[in-house]
């Protein structure tokens, strides 16, 4: 369907409000017992590592950064300049259907390795899900609106970026570290 001149920017409004009030209630939803959880992993492992194909992948980009500025040693799996995954290391994936071929096989690959494995995805039952150590959802209810103001993985994307921003501040909390400290591991200093 094309927008008509009489629409004036309200399917914008009502996409943004709509995706906004969706994403804020599933991650209330999430146990902070988890959250926490995933910060001691994190905390812990000498190399953190992130995986994600497609707009997930590029979520966990921007995480990977924040990890890096945040003053943890963190790679992108696929990159050509990431080392082997070891025994204590971490590893983040994020996989909103927990399907996908090229997840599923890092997973796997991740545990035999012995690494801890921190899979996000919208579900639970997922093939990914059953490869985590820790496990953390972002689940949402399916509606007729959700096709229109927040196609395919929209809702998971959305929640993925804010899920992971939130897990940068408690980091930075427990570590101490704070926005300068932050800057100074900035690729460009700001």
């Amino acid at each position: 369907m094309v927008a008509t001149d009489t629409d004036n920017g309200t399917t914008f409004v009502r996409s943004q409000r709509y995706i906004g009030e969706r994403v804020t209630v599933a991650l209330e939803r999430i146990d902070p017992t988890t959250i926490a959880r995933a910060v001691e992993i994190l905390l812990k492992a000498p190399q953190i590592f992130v995986y994600g194909a497609g707009r997930s992948g590029i979520i966990g980009r921007a995480f990977a950064m924040r990890l890096v500025q945040a003053g943890l040693r963190a790679y992108v799996i696929g990159e050509s300049v990431t080392p082997i995954v070891r025994h204590g290391d971490a590893v983040f994936i994020l996989s909103g259907q927990g399907e996908s071929y090229s997840s599923i096989q890092t997973g796997n690959i991740v545990r035999r390795e012995g690494a801890e494995l921190i899979i996000l995805t919208s579900k639970p039952a997922s093939k990914i899900a059953h490869t985590a150590t820790h496990l953390l959802t972002i689940e949402f209810d399916e509606d007729e609106d959700r096709p229109r103001y927040a196609p395919l993985g929209t809702l998971f994307e959305e929640a993925s970026l804010r899920l992971t921003d939130g897990l940068i501040a408690e980091l930075l909390r427990v570590r101490g570290e704070t926005e300068a400290s932050m800057r100074r591991r900035h690729a460009i200093m700001v």
